[in-house]
């Protein structure tokens, strides 16, 4: 089964897709893909094939958003969590990754003639290190692609991508590239395995549960989230096209929280900017200098040359990302 399944919609899905496109559009769909399990239960059928049916879905789904002209897409594949299942449904999970991952790696004209960008975020360190490597063949095969985004959370919770951010962070003032009063809401943000994407607009969880299983906690804070009771391999276009109708009926309210929080953010920095000057004028016994333009020039110099050192450090840390792709991509090679 290909990632990316060809073919056109039908002439009454053509017709409800421009219909739905005649309002706002998400650009960015998160999907919880669950319910596998439930399904082969349903029809009586192995777990491994619910998965495998789950996976036939995906490639559908994918499909359906490229016809909607949403161009960026995050799915839920395996949480850390699920390492705690049985180790036959954890292997069996493992092995059907290889396969898919491998049939990415053959797959590479299609998905450069749709520009597909491949991206997996999660701990890859947990995983069997040949499985590390076909991900990092597939993630490095599609990085300079740009048309549309599918971004594979495996090896994955909220948590510990919040967690990890915040060791990166310390990293650097560590490593001397930030200060510890550069750390902000917005820095965490920029640390994250998802710091390449925009936020998602509209986050749906299949399978009636209504609960996020700790995935996109922080980026979802200001997303549409729409659960529906569809069983993941059940998933059809017409699910999708209710999901986003359910974000075009909220989604007036959904920007005015959203740009209201950039507003307070924005506040945030230039509060925690000016009591970092004042704090600098006090050190060099300047406490008492009256003039608003002096300390306009000192905010604005103090500003830029925190603006200078976090992407410094940001840089720093793609780079350390980046090495850690091609290191695996080199070890495979050489395998």
């Amino acid at each position: 089964m290909s990632w990316i399944r060809e073919g056109e919609l039908s002439f009454i899905e053509r017709l409800s897709a421009n219909i739905l496109k005649a309002g706002p559009m998400p650009k960015h769909v998160a999907f919880i893909m669950d319910g596998n399990r439930r399904y082969a239960r349903k029809r009586h059928v192995e777990r491994q094939e619910g998965h495998t049916q789950g996976f036939e879905k995906l490639a559908e789904t994918l499909r359906w958003c490229l016809n909607l002209n949403i161009r960026e897409v995050t799915v839920y594949a395996f949480s850390i969590e699920n390492f705690k299942r049985s180790k036959e449904e954890v292997d069996g999970l493992m092995e059907l990754a290889r396969q898919k991952f491998k049939k990415l790696l053959e797959e590479q004209e299609n998905l450069e003639k749709h520009g597909v960008c491949i991206r997996v975020l999660g701990d890859l360190e947990l995983l069997p290190l040949d499985l590390q490597q076909l991900i990092a063949q597939a993630v490095v095969a599609t990085r300079t692609h740009n048309k549309c985004f599918l971004n594979v959370c495996f090896a994955y919770t909220s948590r510990h991508e919040i967690t990890n951010a915040v060791k990166e962070m310390a990293w650097g003032v560590e490593q001397g590239l930030i200060k510890s009063s550069d750390v902000s809401e917005s820095l965490l943000s920029k640390c994250l395995y998802s710091s390449s994407s925009p936020d998602p607009d509209l986050l749906i969880r299949t399978s009636g549960e209504v609960r996020l299983s700790d995935f996109l906690l922080w980026q979802t804070s200001y997303s549409c989230l729409v659960f529906q009771s569809v069983l993941w391999p059940e998933y059809s276009f017409w699910n999708l096209c209710e999901a986003i109708l359910q974000y075009q009926l909220n989604y007036q309210s959904l920007q005015r929280a959203q740009e209201q929080h950039w507003e307070e953010q924005a506040l945030q920095q230039l509060e925690a900017d000016r009591s970092c000057v004042a704090e600098l004028m006090r050190q060099h016994g300047s406490g008492t200098v009256a003039d608003t333009q002096d300390r306009r020039k000192l905010l604005l110099s103090y500003t830029l040359k925190r603006e200078e050192r976090v992407q410094g450090f940001l840089s720093a840390l793609q780079n350390k990302r980046d090495s850690f792709f091609h290191n695996l991509t080199s070890q495979a090679v050489l395998a």
